[in-house]
C-alpha cells in the first residue's frame, strides 16, 4: 500500500510534510511553539481535520524524545497544577470540534494565540524582564490563578488543533522558567496530554489505520529534527529563547487567522 497514493499526496506534499514532521522535533526540544508552522503545513496538504489526526502520534514521537532529553529538568509541582484544568479544556475542546467548522477553528485558535502572546508581552514589559523562580510563582493565589487559565486555554487549544504549544510556551516564560526547565517541564506536559487526547481522536474519527499508516512513514524525521535541536538549544542564550518562543507563537497565530 501506497502511503502517497492513499491520501491522494503528491511527491512535493509528502516531502512538506516530511519538513513539518523534522520541524515538530526540532520545536520538542529546543523553540516550543515553532510547530505550529507544522501544523499550517499539515493542514494545507491534507484535510483540515483529518490532518489533526495525523499530526497527534507525530508530536508523541517529538515528546517521547524530548522527555528522553529533558527528563531531569521537569517541575512537577506546575504539572499537577495545570492537568485539571487542562482536562477541562480537553473535554471543551472535544465539545467544540462537535460543531466548529474548520474556519471557525482555525479563525478561534489564531486569536487566542496572537491575545496570549499580546499579554505576555505587557507582563514582561511592565516587569522590566525580571524573572522569578518557578517553583514560587505557582504557589501563589495570582500563580494558581494564571495557571488554570493557561491550563484551560492549553486544553482547548492542543484539543482542537494540536496548538496548545504556544499557549503552555507563554505560561511558562510568564511563569519565570528558565530553558531547561521550560524545555523539562513541557516535554513531559505535552507527552502526558498528547498521550490522553488519543481516545478522544480516534472517537472523533481522527485516527484511523490510514492516518497512522502515513505517521508511520512520518515519524523517521522526527529522530533528525530533535537531535538538531538538542545541538541548537545549547548554543541559544536566554533572551534569544524567550524571543523565538514568542515570535513562533506570533507567526503562529497569524497563520492561521490568514490561511
Amino acid at each position: 500500500m501506497n502511503t502517497m497514493t492513499l491520501w491522494h499526496i503528491s511527491g512535493w506534499g509528502f516531502a512538506a510534510l516530511a519538513f513539518a514532521a523534522l520541524l515538530v522535533g526540532f520545536s520538542k526540544t529546543a523553540v516550543s511553539g515553532a510547530n505550529t508552522v507544522s501544523l499550517a503545513i499539515f493542514a494545507a496538504v491534507l484535510p483540515a481535520r483529518a490532518s489533526t489526526g495525523v499530526l497527534l502520534p507525530v508530536l508523541i514521537a517529538g515528546d517521547v524524545l524530548a522527555v528522553l532529553t529533558y527528563r531531569r529538568h521537569a517541575h512537577w509541582p506546575t504539572l499537577w497544577r495545570l492537568f485539571p484544568a487542562v482536562a477541562a479544556g480537553v473535554v471543551a475542546g472535544t465539545l467544540f470540534l462537535m460543531w466548529a467548522d474548520d474556519g471557525i477553528v482555525r479563525t478561534s485558535i489564531g486569536a487566542i494565540l496572537l491575545l496570549m502572546a499580546g499579554v505576555t508581552l505587557w507582563r514582561r514589559r511592565r516587569e522590566n524582564g525580571g524573572r522569578g523562580d518557578a517553583p514560587d510563582t505557582v504557589t501563589s493565589r495570582a500563580g494558581r490563578a494564571k495557571a488554570r487559565s493557561y491550563g484551560v486555554l492549553g486544553g482547548f487549544t492542543t484539543m482542537v488543533a494540536n496548538a496548545g504549544g504556544p499557549v503552555m510556551s507563554l505560561y511558562l516564560l510568564s511563569a519565570g522558567f528558565r530553558k531547561l526547565g521550560f524545555l523539562g517541564t513541557s516535554a513531559f506536559f505535552f507527552l502526558i496530554v498528547n498521550v490522553s487526547k488519543v481516545p478522544f481522536s480516534a472517537g472523533l474519527g481522527l485516527i484511523d489505520g490510514r492516518s497512522l499508516f502515513l505517521d508511520a512513514a512520518l515519524a523517521v524525521f522526527v529522530v533528525p529534527g530533535a537531535l538538531f535541536g538538542t545541538w541548537a538549544v545549547n548554543r541559544i542564550n536566554q533572551r534569544l529563547f524567550e524571543q523565538l518562543v514568542i515570535a513562533a507563537t506570533i507567526v503562529g497565530g497569524a497563520q492561521l487567522l490568514l490561511r
